[in-house]
């Protein structure tokens, strides 16, 4: 049975999942908004049809699994939602305001993610890591590991702002692309890092003055990828402005009481 999935909302995007009996669907920790009550909860270590025989060799493979998605910037655990009666409702999103995005698995693709991009997906779907290369981790800022999705299912991803859909087929073949703003991609896609420019005048004014470091990311190929038009680093860098300018203006309080005072408000 395929995941009945609606994405619902436009800056702030939530998926709202009917789940019937017999399908499971797990997800990162934070990622869970609202569920009927005929929908049951368990947290573990292992995805679904991941866990293996108990006893000690199935909690040492919960373990395993776990440390990878940590490595990747996920949670150590993963909740498992099921329900037994009737259809169940059951709700996620993002932690951070943007898009969702639902993709079909039908077990001949492969996808890949930057970290913090899951959000759920269905129990056919597995989970694991990729390697990136030394290089390419150290160049690109996101870090050597990246998800890697396969198997049959719904997969849900998320990002921030806004998304494009887009096959750098269309455009010669390479797109070249700020490395926090790709969200997922296909196997078809070869991911890449390259230097702006080199040592002399105008690769440091790219570097430094242009706001994109030394390095962008190359996406090679005729597959799919899925960008998001706003990057953490971005909004990092606004909200810590945004804190300066506030603790600036207000007696006593440093920068770090404006950051408490825009999300916890001031007593």
């Amino acid at each position: 049975m395929t995941l009945n999935v609606q994405l619902v909302g436009t800056t702030t995007q939530m998926a709202i999942v009917n789940l019937r009996p017999g399908q499971v669907v797990y997800s990162e920790a934070g990622k869970f908004l609202f569920s009927s009550g005929d929908v049951t909860m368990e947290t573990k270590l292992s995805a679904p049809g991941e866990e293996g025989a108990g006893g000690m060799g199935g909690l040492l493979r919960g373990a395993v699994q776990a440390g990878r998605r940590m490595m990747t910037g996920e949670s150590l655990a993963v909740t498992h939602f099921s329900t037994k009666g009737g259809d169940g409702l059951l709700a996620f999103a993002g932690v951070i305001p943007g898009e969702m995005r639902a993709i079909e698995l039908t077990g001949r693709e492969t996808w890949y993610a930057e970290k913090d991009a899951f959000v759920a997906a269905e129990a056919g779907v597995h989970q694991s890591i990729e390697f990136a290369g030394l290089g390419r981790g150290l160049m690109g800022g996101e870090g050597f590991l990246l998800q890697k999705f396969t198997g049959q299912g719904t997969l849900l991803v998320g990002g921030s702002g806004d998304f494009i859909d887009i096959n750098p087929a269309d455009y010669g073949g390479e797109i070249i692309v700020d490395t926090g703003c790709i969200v997922a991609w296909d196997q078809n896609i070869t991911y890449g890092v390259k230097s702006v420019g080199g040592l002399n005048r105008k690769g440091l004014m790219n570097a430094f003055l242009g706001g994109e470091g030394f390095t962008l990311a190359t996406l090679r190929g005729s597959g799919s990828v899925i960008l998001q038009s706003t990057t953490l680093a971005g909004l990092a860098t606004a909200l810590a402005k945004s804190a300066r300018l506030s603790g600036s203006t207000q007696n006593g309080n440093t920068g770090l009481g404006a950051v408490a005072g825009l999300f916890g408000g001031n007593e």
